[in-house]
């Protein structure tokens, strides 16, 4: 999935939002029409966010805290349908696009922890002295500690 259409997407449910609040607004409810109005389009500003990151923690950062918001507002949709301030069709209409949303975004956080994750494995500061590379496997990862080899054009012995 690009991210350029988890972008589009989070925009489009954010302009439904901002509708849905002035409808909210017309009928005198305020208590939640702000909170949905608030969590709603948060998700795409913390998506829009999350591109101009500081740098690799800081953009899961963003994509989680996107996520966090992105249930947030399932729940004030949930509770806007069960008190009959939204009827069903839109209702489903704004719950199964924020899903979707929520369903990309635990994809993309969880491809780039994966991605930070390997990167973090494989960084210089962690390299022996004179190792050219660290050699990841299942099972070193599941103790927390890549197994470290030296490979030469000679030959390949481990140094740790």
């Amino acid at each position: 999935m690009s991210e350029s259409k988890l972008r589009d997407l989070s925009m489009d449910f954010s302009v439904q939002i901002i509708n849905l609040v002035k409808n909210l607004k017309a009928k005198h409810e305020s208590v939640i029409s702000n909170q949905i109005g608030r969590s709603g389009t948060s998700i795409g500003a913390n998506i829009y966010e999350a591109n101009y990151a500081q740098g690799k923690r800081d953009f899961v950062s963003k994509l989680e805290i996107a996520l966090k918001e992105a249930s947030e507002t399932g729940y004030w949709l949930e509770l806007l349908y069960k008190t009959n301030y939204i009827d069903e069709q839109t209702y489903e209409t704004l719950n199964n696009k924020c899903a979707t949303i929520r369903v990309l975004l635990i994809s993309s956080c969880k491809t780039a922890k994966k991605i930070y994750n390997t990167q973090m494995l494989y960084t210089k500061k962690e390299q022996p002295k004179g190792c050219s590379f660290l050699v990841y496997n299942e099972e070193s990862r599941t103790r927390n500690a890549p197994k470290r080899a030296k490979i030469s054009a000679e030959r390949k012995f481990p140094l740790g």
